[in-house]
């Protein structure tokens, strides 16, 4: 028996809905939050990699390490792409606004959590998409292994509030269904 339950059991059916509904809120609240700002940083990303670059002491680095030196490599494809070629920004724009479209899909299941649970599963299925795309169009980029991993880290940290509020959905579906046969 899951501890939800186990603290639920002898409580009333309408507070435990409400307890649902309180605790998918809240998940999708800071999952819908985690993308627009994924997105809106991806607007201005040669400036952000710049600051990056002069925080982290990269370039009064003797030798540096790895990730130093991965991070000088993407600052300065970006100071090129961002001097000769601007529109390859344009890419990113798309990327950016991407995201905010894809957070503003999950509007539907902060309002109606039961009949929007498709766009919960979509999520899923798009934080799972994230692993093969970077562990197979990594590599034919060029990008570094340690790179690849943490873009796969972004799909498993996105699916694990949406899996917990696909549960708690498929629990609040019972509720729902008891009220309307009048047995809730």
């Amino acid at each position: 028996m899951s501890r939800w339950r186990r603290q639920t059991e002898n409580v009333e059916p309408h507070l435990q809905k409400r307890y649902l509904e309180r605790w998918i809120r809240r998940l999708l609240i800071g999952f819908i939050v985690g993308l627009v700002l994924s997105g809106v940083t991806a607007f201005p990303l040669p400036g952000e990699v710049t600051l990056l670059v002069r925080w982290s002491g990269a370039e009064s680095a003797g030798t540096p390490g790895p990730m130093l030196a991965w991070l000088l490599r993407v600052h300065e494809a970006l100071n090129v792409v961002d001097a000769r070629y601007p529109l390859l920004a344009y890419g990113t724009d798309w990327l950016a606004f991407a995201h905010l479209v894809i957070a503003a899909a999950f509007v539907g299941p902060l309002r109606d959590p039961v009949r929007n649970v498709w766009v919960i599963e979509w999520g899923m299925i798009a934080c799972a998409g994230v692993i093969p795309l970077a562990l197979i169009a990594g590599p034919i980029r060029g990008i570094p292994f340690f790179w690849r991993l943490i873009d796969c880290s972004f799909g498993i940290v996105g699916i694990v509030p949406l899996f917990v509020c696909w549960r708690m959905i498929r629990r609040l579906e019972q509720f729902t269904t008891l009220a309307q046969t009048g047995r809730g």
